[in-house]
């Protein structure tokens, strides 16, 4: 399999932050991306990625419950789950840095998005901040599907390697860039070529050069560039995996 252009593999794109969305989607396009996957966190951004996803070619969506969200419950994004952009589960997950939802809520809540995940044959995206310890035990009583993609990983070479053992996908964001991140940096190198993806999760994180600044899917060519200079291999070499990786990953995008 030969995959041209970049891949998006987490973006938001109902939140622009006051730029149009058509000319988000055109600067994606310009620089050389050519899918993008906007995530649903919650039953109205949910209905609004599949709204996008229908409008646009080579954009896709996501039916989720973010941890922030939990104590909307899992049933009222359940519907969404049919509809034919929909390509996967989440983003779900556990987020103990800011608990929004309480924390046997966000348990029960992504509990539940894995076995819709199970159950759909769809790929699941996680959410995972502060939160590793009870992000593995939740697995180890659920089960991992088959294509588990840790989203925005932020955690250092042994949580790297615990999500390698799941046989999950690590999907790195701009925060590679930043020049504190050295335990991510330390993960990004020891990652197996065939089990990593990039994203910008817009338009939250923007990568260096772009700090300060609202991040957007064209961006995402900065992650693949700071990827190979760590890794010490062509941009042209990342930018090609992530890309194959990101069709396994996510089956739906596949040629």
């Amino acid at each position: 399999m030969d995959e041209a252009g970049y891949i998006d593999t987490h973006c938001h794109l109902y939140d622009t932050r006051g730029v149009a969305q058509e000319d988000v989607i055109a600067g994606a396009r310009a620089a050389g991306v050519t899918k993008m996957i906007t995530v649903g966190c919650d039953a109205a951004t949910t209905a609004s990625a599949i709204e996008t996803a229908r409008n646009y070619d080579g954009i896709y969506a996501t039916a989720g419950l973010h941890p922030h969200e939990a104590t909307h419950g899992v049933d009222s994004i359940l519907g969404f789950l049919d509809d034919p952009q929909v390509i996967a589960v989440g983003e779900c997950g556990l987020d103990y840095h800011y608990d929004h939802s309480p924390r046997d809520t966000q348990r029960m809540a992504f509990a539940a998005q894995i076995q819709l995940a199970h159950e759909r044959k769809l790929p699941l995206i996680v959410h995972t901040r502060d939160a590793w310890s009870d992000t593995f035990d939740v697995f180890a009583a659920e089960g991992v599907p088959e294509h588990t993609i840790f989203h925005c990983f932020t955690g250092g070479p042994d949580e790297a390697q615990q999500c390698l053992d799941l046989g999950a996908y690590l999907s790195f964001s701009g925060i590679v860039t930043f020049k504190t991140a050295t335990d991510l940096h330390a993960a990004a190198r020891m990652c197996p070529q065939d089990r990593m993806l990039a994203e910008t999760d817009s338009p939250f994180l923007a990568p260096v050069p772009h700090r300060g600044r609202t991040n957007q899917p064209a961006f995402v060519t900065h992650v693949v560039e700071a990827l190979a200079t760590l890794r010490d291999v062509t941009t042209e070499s990342v930018r090609q995996a992530t890309a194959i990786n990101a069709c396994l990953a996510f089956p739906a995008l596949r040629p």
